[in-house]
């Protein structure tokens, strides 16, 4: 089953819709279809059922946060991965790999281009939330700014979470 999963990873990653240079489209399939694909290959990409975690996507004057807490607080094994996803996200991005989005959603989120080219302008920084983690993302640039809010408003969108698409001007306690 995982070489399974890893073959359709690494199709997907071949495929033209995986092209660096291809604007993200939005989903022409039936939008139940799109988001049950997007959760599937979340799971796998992210190595826990998004049945058992919470996302949320914030934005920031100076950039946002990637949130993710698991639904029971005493699912430690859920938590760890959610880390360890986190952490590994950090390092991509800090790198300017955003396969991972890429992989979960099917196209290249907008802005991910941008901030892969900006990166250098751009910080990440990885916190621990009591039952998840988070990954603060902040930048100076007003063009990474820019793309960096369209990014996470692509995966507010995407993901289905219900935050807000606004800018908000304080940041959520740890």
């Amino acid at each position: 089953m995982q070489f399974i999963m890893a073959i359709t990873a690494f199709a997907l990653l071949l495929s033209p819709g995986a092209r660096q240079d291809k604007p993200a489209e939005k989903p022409t399939q039936n939008n139940d279809q799109h988001s049950h694909d997007v959760d599937a290959r979340g799971d796998h990409v992210m190595g826990f059922s998004h049945e058992k975690a919470t996302h949320h996507f914030r934005l920031y004057p100076d950039g946002g946060a990637i949130e993710i807490t698991s639904n029971d607080p005493q699912d430690a094994a859920t938590r760890d991965e959610i880390r360890r996803h986190l952490g590994h996200i950090l390092g991509m991005f800090s790198a300017g790999n955003f396969r991972a989005p890429m992989l979960i959603h099917a196209v290249d989120p907008p802005g991910a281009a941008t901030m892969k080219q900006l990166r250098s302008e751009i910080a990440y920084k990885f916190e621990n939330l009591d039952h998840g983690g988070r990954v603060t993302i902040v930048t100076h640039n007003p063009e990474a700014l820019k793309s960096v809010h369209k990014f996470l408003r692509f995966q507010i969108k995407d993901h289905k979470t219900g935050d807000g698409l606004e800018v908000v001007k304080n940041r959520l306690p740890l």
